[in-house]
């Protein structure tokens, strides 16, 4: 099988202060999400979110159901958002193909029953990142471009965090049941994302970072706001943010992420914002 599945629990804020290093990597990190010809996946019980990726080189992927689902079909109670972050490729939905070019992406609604992964061409393979959340009723599988994203550009080069946010699978854009997905682009020049930070109890989130030059990193940042938290992440990986977590980073150069978010509402604003200066 191609597909390989690990779960994540949840933890507590009183848990999380007891963790060294290597503990809240454990938790919260995903170090590997693309392996040639394998689909990744970890399984997080906030708000029971899927995080994976597809990299499909000798041929194409198929999407299964891993056993830990207990489902008969990957979207049998689940919805799916996909960002390409690599070289064009195509994502079969029930024989429907689907191209997707770099940064673009794909909603697919409960219930269809087969999804297949394939790249353009095996010498620059289709990276496809995968965001997966449990669905209540059935939305229409719909390609999202650049093009129509809803864009928002925030933040100054003196403040280091001049950034474009492209609002890709939102409410805003497209239905969906409880995912949201988006990708920031930090400007040349500038390094903090998400600045100043917040939290939001009635969501949880993960960030993905990539377009991070060789020999860079990116510092995020965790935990509550009176006693923040730190992990040293490298390109194409992943972060697990808890409801009651901020969720910031500043890398040694600039760089893109992507979010996805789920939870109780699809309320893009539902934040509680941290002035600066209150951190820990």
């Amino acid at each position: 099988m191609s597909t390989h599945i690990e779960t994540r629990y949840a933890s507590s804020p009183a848990e999380a202060k007891s963790w060294d290093t290597a503990q809240a990597r454990e938790a919260l990190l995903i170090p590997s999400l693309f392996e040639a010809d394998a689909v990744r996946l970890v399984y997080s019980h906030y708000d029971r979110f899927i995080t994976g990726g597809a990299m499909p080189v000798a041929g194409p992927l198929t999407l299964e159901a891993p056993g830990a689902l207990k489902a008969e079909f990957f979207l049998e109670r689940r919805e799916l958002g996909i960002i390409n972050v690599g070289a064009p490729g195509t994502v079969t939905v029930d024989g429907e193909a689907f191209e997707l070019g770099h940064k673009e992406a794909l909603y697919i609604g409960k219930g269809k029953r087969s999804i297949t992964f394939a790249s353009t061409s095996a010498s620059a393979p289709a990276m496809f990142y995968l965001n997966s959340t449990p669905a209540h009723m059935t939305y229409p599988t719909r390609r999202v471009t650049r093009a129509e994203a809803e864009v928002v550009t925030l933040g100054a080069q003196e403040t280091a965090n001049h950034r474009t946010i492209n609002k890709l699978l939102v409410n805003s854009v497209i239905p969906t049941c409880q995912l949201q997905m988006g990708m920031t682009e930090l400007k040349p020049g500038n390094t903090w994302n998400t600045m100043p930070a917040h939290t939001h109890d009635r969501r949880m989130e993960v960030y993905f970072y990539f377009e991070v030059p060789q020999g860079q990193s990116v510092c995020h940042f965790w935990g509550q706001p009176q006693e923040t938290r730190h992990i040293w992440m490298q390109n194409n990986q992943a972060v697990i943010s808890p409801p009651w977590s901020i969720h910031s980073g500043s890398g040694t150069s600039n760089y893109t992420f992507i979010w996805g978010m789920a939870g109780e509402n699809l309320d893009y604003g539902d934040m509680d914002h941290c002035a600066i200066t209150d951190l820990r």
